[in-house]
């Protein structure tokens, strides 16, 4: 029997029950206890079940005696994803075991399906995982692509946060990857694939983990709410969930000719959920003090930029007109005497630009935890703080510092204390680093907070409330350096990579993070950060050549984009570079769209790629890179890898050089140098 509920069909037959919006049919299988997908353009997933941790069992929903799908279950609903239906599948009849509910979502005009799974008792209990999909197969393949293609499949891992240098990557089968909260499973060349992920992060951290043991095929998926590891720089494991009906985050599932517009799809399904933090100023541009000085910082240094940047700068296109140029500081800013402070902040805006500061609220750096906690009068000490294990002892260090317990009241007003300390003396940017100690598994001060992005979320909701415009007065921007990608929603702008300097290798490893992440920017940040862009000299580096110098400003250009210079232009090539570049209207303008570059291909592995593209103004930007310091070489582009047909012209953006290209040719070539790049502009 069918019916329609809006644009939606759904369908009963004997053993199964289906829902179909015209791009994506959803079956459920009733004799099995299973899930299908299957898309118009032919891609499946097939035979896909539930898991629920209890105890020391799991919980699988194709070993329950009765499955179902009653009609009262099949309701329309309009939500912030459009007008669409949702249906519960049932699980039940494993006695003394909670029932399993898989609660389907599908939407008007989308190729994706939301999935929760809830496990209810008639009692309370707890749990750490739960496993909304998952398929265990030994032969066959869990993703059928439509295409009988035999060509390379690709699993996308994610990393949870940017921590310790951690990379992006593209793996191909055979192989075992184990991503955080998203992956991608495509093809290389066709580039169709599905992509799979969490869209809500207000309790659990999700792994999702893709095996495959031929080439061809994937044989296992799973979808697991509940990940503790070193990844997720757990010590501890997850905390559990408690009540009698205990639900999973909400999976995203779908299917695209090109999974690039399912990454961007996946990243706007969250931006419905939680949007990016709204920044009504331009791209912020300017400068931040630790990768010039790292911790020599001091008053000349900062005061000289400054100035530098009035005299040189700031009226020849570098920056826009609604002041967002920022001179910062990183950490260090203690070198400085309170007088110093307050005379260098003061400098900075009676130079027409903003002070930034710098801040790790969920870190503490001493080795003593029975330090007092400053503004206490010494009746609260940092151990009081601390996240706990089982025992009551602080957490061990990660990255040097203890971690803090966003759940503890005390925690929450030394942050408080601090960022009124900001405000008040007149900082318009804070950067705040090492943020994923506030999302660690442990023992919470506050009972109600069991897990670690239960704590996360609460901390990184009172920051924002605290530097939240209407409460300052005035424009305020959050940046957030290493920290986890997920919850999204608390800062303007989030670093893509960890420390990235000024070497082509610091600039293929940043590119790295563009090359899997690019989605992220506009959709959770609304920029992303490509790290100090170091045009010389970083404090502990060698000097660049100038290739080099300038593929870092490129790279930073395409990233999506703040743009945050790196050197101490006390240094006469330091200066000169900033002068020369800084000032080309061309690029900055492209710098101050504030939109980042796709990547043309997908398979490089844990490198970044070389060839990324955006559309525009009637044709197509492109950025290509040589990653070799010691080697030249020569990209040949094809065109029908760029979404054209075939261009007319390609204008060099850096020197206005226009070259006409051969007419009916399938493709053109760029010659770079070692270390270099170019910026290009493809007219059709």
């Amino acid at each position: 029997m069918a019916t329609m509920r809006g644009a939606i069909k759904l369908e009963s037959g004997e053993g199964t029950f289906s829902a179909d919006n015209g791009f994506i049919r959803v079956t459920a299988n009733l004799a099995e206890g299973t899930l299908d997908f299957v898309w118009k353009d032919g891609q499946a997933m097939n035979g896909l079940y539930a898991e629920a941790r209890f105890g020391f069992e799991v919980l699988r929903t194709s070993c329950y005696p009765a499955h179902g799908v009653s009609e009262a279950s099949a309701a329309a609903i309009r939500d912030p994803f459009g007008a669409g239906i949702v249906f519960v599948f049932e699980h039940k009849g494993l006695a003394g075991r909670p029932d399993l509910k898989q609660r389907i979502r599908l939407y008007e005009g989308q190729p994706y399906a939301l999935v929760e799974l809830e496990a209810a008792h008639d009692t309370e209990w707890e749990t750490n995982e739960l496993t909304p999909l998952a398929a265990y197969l030994n032969d066959g393949a869990v993703f059928d692509f439509g295409d009988g293609s035999k060509e390379e499949i690709r699993s996308l891992f994610i990393p949870y946060d940017n921590d310790k240098w951690v990379r992006f990557g593209s793996h191909p089968n055979p192989g075992s990857v184990r991503s955080y909260e998203v992956t991608a499973v495509y093809r290389t060349e066709s580039r169709r694939g599905f992509v799979i992920g969490s869209v809500t992060h207000d309790t659990w951290k999700t792994a999702i983990e893709v095996e495959g043991t031929f080439r061809e095929a994937v044989g296992r998926l799973r979808v697991a709410a509940g990940a503790a590891d070193l990844q997720t720089r757990d010590t501890m494991p997850h905390g559990t969930l408690k009540g009698k009906a205990i639900a999973s985050p909400v999976i995203f599932v779908g299917a695209y000719e090109d999974y690039r517009d399912g990454m961007e799809a996946y990243g706007q399904a969250n931006a419905l959920i939680q949007p990016a933090l709204p920044w009504p100023g331009g791209v912020p541009m300017g400068w931040n003090s630790w990768s010039a000085v790292m911790a020599k910082l001091n008053y000349e240094v900062y005061t000289h930029t400054s100035d530098f940047f009035a005299a040189e700068l700031q009226g020849n296109g570098f920056a826009d007109e609604e002041g967002s140029l920022y001179v910062n500081f990183d950490a260090f800013s203690d070198n400085l005497t309170v007088e110093q402070l307050k005379d260098a902040v003061a400098r900075v805006k009676a130079n027409g630009q903003k002070p930034g500061t710098y801040y790790t609220p969920f870190a503490f750096w001493g080795s003593n935890p029975d330090t007092p906690i400053e503004g206490t009068d010494g009746k609260v000490l940092y151990r009081d703080i601390l996240l706990k294990d089982a025992a009551g002892r602080p957490l061990p260090k990660l990255d040097g510092a203890f971690p803090i317990d966003p759940s503890h009241p005390e925690a929450i007003a030394r942050i408080m204390r601090k960022l009124d300390d900001v405000a008040a003396s007149g900082f318009d940017y804070l950067k705040m680093d090492f943020l994923a100690h506030g999302a660690m598994e442990g023992q919470h001060f506050d009972p109600s907070v069991r897990t670690g992005i239960q704590a996360y979320n609460r901390g990184m909701a009172a920051i924002a409330e605290a530097l939240r415009p209407e409460r300052l007065g005035r424009p305020f921007l959050i940046n957030l350096s290493i920290a986890p990608l997920f919850p999204h929603g608390y800062a303007h702008s989030r670093r893509i990579s960890c420390d990235a300097f000024g070497t082509i290798d610091d600039t293929e490893y940043m590119l790295n993070a563009v090359t899997y992440g690019w989605w992220i920017s506009g959709n959770l940040y609304r920029f992303n950060d490509p790290d100090h862009v170091v045009l010389y000299k970083s404090d502990n580096q060698r000097a660049t050549t100038e290739h080099e110098g300038r593929s870092r400003l490129n790279a930073g250009v395409i990233a999506g984009t703040s743009l945050l210079l790196g050197d101490d232009y006390r240094m006469e090539e330091a200066a000169r570079r900033a002068k020369a570049w800084m000032t080309n209207d061309t690029v900055m303008s492209l710098a101050r769209r504030g939109e980042s570059f796709r990547p043309v291909e997908g398979g490089s592995g844990t490198g970044g790629e070389d060839l990324f593209a955006l559309e525009g103004d009637g044709g197509l930007y492109i950025a290509v890179f040589n990653f070799s310091v010691s080697s030249a070489k020569t990209k040949t582009i094809a065109f029908s890898r760029l979404g054209l047909a075939k261009a007319q012209s390609v204008r060099d953006l850096w020197t206005g050089e226009e070259s006409a290209l051969d007419d009916g040719a399938p493709e053109f070539a760029v010659h770079l140098e070692p270390g270099e790049s170019k910026l290009l502009f493809l007219s059709s």
